[in-house]
């Protein structure tokens, strides 16, 4: 059945009645009053400057690890090369004016790209991928801008945030730690080898480069993985140490709020102008309305139906308290029924806006109203 339908047919055969949501600072941010966090468009701000969280430590660790493995991977390859390229200019030492031909020159090049270039291209690809996981794509130059400020010397508080400041000594912490634990790392691992070690005298000289080399990689590798695990600890100090150079004063915020939202004044005054704009449409609507339902002091809604352009009652009008009594005092002014009903008002005051028409669980009860209405009107009786 059809909402129109329904109504239709409700109101020509009554129901019975029904049951019823700025650059980088130098030291702290309280000591110059900023004590609030940063907005977000402060911080999307910073971002396009370039002034972003990221861990040089994470950056610096991963390329080592990376660039060792690749080391070893293409350690075959590496010597072959190295070795050719040995044979081609011994091979060429003695021949006549072999300064003047450009073939040494080309020769030279060759062999760079060939042995640099693999690891060049690794370390480049893990560099780059290793601050696009910390920072995400990110293109500007207003890192590398020239700036008049950053170029005048600023001694004092250079020294303060060098000597002075939690990020001074976080770094001097940082680099007795990462000084120790490499030492301890390779003392072990030398202290592991070290019978192999003293035998080097007895051995081939090439088993001794492999047991140097090998033993070299290993310290490396574990080294990078262990500065890769202290990185961590390095990103969440950068970001608290990010967050705290980008904290605002009480004054700061407001100029941000007056300047993106809006004077406050200015917008309480719209707001209140606008009330009143759309209070007077809303009363106008009231004598065109069918029934007005109130609480009766505190809520009143008006509700009209057209059966053939309506789906359903919609409210033209709603108020409480003195915009309330206003539309009672309107209603009864041109003749519109005015029925109190304390939990219908209620509900239909909290659940429906202007304009929208009532839910489903409210049909019955309202085509009941206007069925009663339409009948005393029909009787010549006066409804109140």
């Amino acid at each position: 059945m059809t909402e129109e339908l329904f109504w239709y047919q409700t109101l020509r055969d009554p129901l019975p009645p029904p049951l019823k949501h700025v650059h980088l600072q130098w030291f702290a941010a309280e000591d110059e009053g900023r004590t609030e966090e940063p907005t977000e468009h402060k911080l999307r701000k910073a971002r396009e400057e370039g002034r972003v969280v990221k861990s040089a430590e994470f950056s610096s660790a991963l390329i080592l690890i990376v660039g060792i493995s690749a080391i070893a991977l293409l350690a075959t390859y590496l010597l072959k090369t190295f070795l050719e390229m040995m044979r081609y200019f011994l091979e060429r030492s003695c021949e006549i004016d072999v300064t003047t031909t450009a073939i040494t020159a080309t020769a030279v090049f060759t062999f760079f790209i060939r042995l640099a270039l693999p690891i060049v291209g690794v370390v480049f690809i893990t560099a780059l991928m290793s601050n696009l996981v910390q920072v995400g794509f990110l293109f500007t130059v207003k890192p590398i801008t020239p700036n008049i400020n950053k170029i005048i010397p600023r001694f004092g508080k250079f020294f303060k945030r060098a000597m002075f400041s939690a990020e001074a000594g976080f770094n001097f912490l940082k680099s007795i730690v990462k000084v120790i634990l490499v030492a301890i790392l390779a003392f072990l691992n030398i202290q592991a080898e070290m019978p192999k070690i003293m035998n080097l005298v007895k051995l081939h000289f090439f088993y001794g480069v492999e047991l140097i080399s090998s033993l070299a990689f290993r310290i490396i590798l574990e080294a990078g993985i262990l500065l890769l695990m202290l990185s961590i600890a390095d990103y969440m100090f950068q970001r608290r140490l990010h967050r705290e150079r980008l904290k605002m004063s009480r004054q700061e915020l407001k100029e941000e709020r007056k300047m993106y939202e809006g004077d406050p004044l200015v917008k309480s005054r719209l707001r209140e102008r606008m009330r009143e704009i759309m209070t007077r449409n809303m009363l106008k609507a009231v004598p065109k309305a069918d029934v007005v339902i109130t609480n009766p002091t505190h809520f009143a809604i008006a509700l009209e139906w057209e059966r053939l352009t309506m789906n359903a009652p919609t409210v033209t009008a709603k108020g409480a308290d003195i915009i309330a009594q206003k539309i009672k005092e309107i209603a009864l002014e041109n003749e519109v029924p005015v029925i109190e009903n304390k939990p219908l008002a209620r509900a239909l005051y909290g659940e429906v806006e202007i304009g929208e028409v009532i839910p489903e669980k409210f049909y019955e009860v309202i085509a009941t109203i206007l069925a009663e209405i339409y009948r005393l009107k029909g009787a010549g009786q006066e409804v109140i």
